[in-house]
């Protein structure tokens, strides 16, 4: 699997069960819960893609620098999105950091499945 194709496949699986988790999220948090956990899956997907741009740009020797300049803003651009949906209640803070967690679990599952295959 090349790196474009797990990004791909980790973006799409992410979009999948965050969107299938809306539902009972809102069943379990109401409005807050559901913007919560949809909240927490965009913005990591967000990241990541955003990672994994900078990443593919160094390896192919597009990259001119300014690593932790970008690495600040991608970081503080996230703190701020999550910090104005807490602030202002839109988001249940327990949806937030469930809907974070899908992609990292996609990222693993994904690993574990890929290295199943070669051996």
């Amino acid at each position: 699997m090349t790196p474009s194709e797990l990004v791909a496949r980790v973006t799409r699986e992410t979009c999948v069960v965050t969107a299938v988790l809306v539902g009972p999220a809102a069943s379990l948090g109401g409005p807050a819960g559901a913007l919560g956990f949809l909240a927490g899956g965009t913005l990591a997907v967000l990241s990541f893609r955003w990672l994994a741009a900078r990443a593919a740009a160094a390896v192919g020797g597009h990259a001119r620098g300014g690593w932790l300049a970008a690495a600040g803003l991608r970081f503080g651009a996230s703190m701020a999105a999550c910090g104005a949906l807490l602030a202002t209640g839109w988001a249940h803070p327990l949806a937030l950091l469930a809907g974070v967690t899908v992609l990292p679990c996609a990222v693993v599952r994904l690993g574990l499945s890929a290295s199943g295959k070669e051996g």
